[in-house]
């Protein structure tokens, strides 16, 4: 599907030469995360195969912030596990791979949905080329560069990329960059030619150290007095654990420093897995408590924590079967449903399908069949689907098309 294809018509006249007309745009559903969780969907997964961390980091950052704050807006939804991440980038959909955007068919076809200049990732425009010389080129931009950026230009619909070695401003948005290797198709452009970035470094530095983490609220409460201090910590699930610690704790001299003290020792619980979400010190008055001693209080106690989340948590099951069971809506399948095992061959028949046509590969077909069935059509995607035609469209047939 990433292959360039020639798409001619009945009459062998040529409707699109070399092009990537089975190559999409990126599945974005941004716009519809809540009409999906109004549907029922309340699982969702992203579009990571054969893609690197970057951007599974990225476009899985992109998602977890839209579906909080939908879960912020709403009272109706709560989140499946513990625990709330904090990301230390801004996700970008556009600065990892990425094609375009399309939602496809979720709510209309749409006639602009393939990618069919280039299956490549080109990047954002950045600016464009001013001049090309030997060994670097002059480039106007709209966007800061740094040395090991990714930069591309498009020539006769090839993309043609290079790594920016050294940048160097000459100017007000203006650039001089020497290429790692210096592309010789870069001497066949005009000046102002557009210019792309898809790989901003800075940026993917940043990915490339923590860049986000997981952490569950915890509210902590102080009390006792100068004989005995008791620490209750409770996570957001509402599982509470209390803690004591005994000795004999002078009142301070300086009440504000000492409350301000207790109160930040508390909070400190950047070596386990929670996060203060709220500090209560409910004694009569301001102690002072040794560093080393709060800390090693405080550690216990939410090691007490872990043991009595881990006890309390209850693991989910499947639902039973429903009996009688559900029936399967058709009883004869074709090679196109891939049937191809015995396992997948006992569900179906389980479910009420009675005769059941092995998968493609099992190479039991004979003669031409269908290879690929798509709701992207080529027809539709140029303007050549009688359902488009206006007016008197009895003289405008379907008729076949040849890739």
């Amino acid at each position: 599907c990433r292959l360039p294809y020639t798409l001619k018509d009945d009459q062998g006249r040529v409707v699109s030469y070399e092009k990537h007309l089975l190559s999409m745009k990126d599945n974005d559903q941004t716009a519809n995360l809540g009409a999906l969780i109004d549907a029922g969907v309340r699982s969702f997964k992203i579009e990571g195969r054969y893609k690197d961390m970057s951007y599974v980091k990225n476009i899985t950052a992109h998602y977890r912030q839209m579906l909080d704050a939908i879960i912020e807006e709403r009272g109706d939804l709560t989140r499946a596990s513990s625990g709330r991440t904090e990301h230390f980038f801004v996700p970008s959909t556009e600065k990892t791979f990425h094609r375009g955007s399309t939602d496809y068919f979720v709510n209309a076809r749409k006639g602009d949905i393939g990618a069919f200049d280039s299956p490549k990732f080109i990047g954002l425009p950045v600016g464009e080329v001013l001049k090309v010389a030997k060994d670097h080129l002059d480039v106007a931009v709209t966007e800061p560069l740094a040395n090991g950026d990714g930069l591309n230009v498009m020539i006769k619909r090839e993309v043609v990329g290079f790594r920016a070695n050294t940048v160097e401003k000459t100017g007000e948005n203006q650039y001089r960059v020497w290429p790692n290797e210096m592309p010789a198709d870069l001497h066949k452009i005009r000046p102002h030619h557009p210019l792309n970035r898809n790989l901003d470094h800075n940026w993917q530095q940043a990915l490339t150290k923590t860049s986000s983490e997981r952490r569950v609220a915890v509210d902590i409460e102080l009390g006792g007095w100068q004989e005995q201090l008791i620490l209750t910590l409770t996570s957001e699930e509402g599982v509470s654990i209390t803690h004591t610690l005994d000795g004999q704790f002078d009142e301070a001299n300086n009440a504000e420093k000492a409350m301000s003290n207790l109160k930040d020792g508390l909070a400190k619980l950047g070596q386990t897995l929670y996060y203060a979400r709220d500090v209560q010190i409910n004694l009569p008055g301001a102690l002072f408590v040794p560093n080393s001693l709060l800390n090693q209080f405080r550690r216990e106690a939410a090691d007490m924590l872990d043991a009595a989340r881990l006890a309390s948590y209850q693991r989910g099951s499947r639902k039973p079967v429903a009996d009688p069971a559900p029936v399967y809506p058709q009883t004869h399948l074709s090679f196109l449903a891939n049937v191809y095992n015995q396992k997948a061959r006992e569900f179906y028949h389980r479910y009420g399908v009675q005769l059941i046509d092995a998968a493609y590969e099992a190479h039991e077909e004979k003669g031409e069949v269908p290879v690929m069935i798509t709701k992207h059509c080529l027809r539709f995607a140029f303007n050549l689907c009688p359902k488009q035609a206006k007016g008197n469209i009895k003289s405008w047939k379907a008729t076949p098309m040849q890739l």
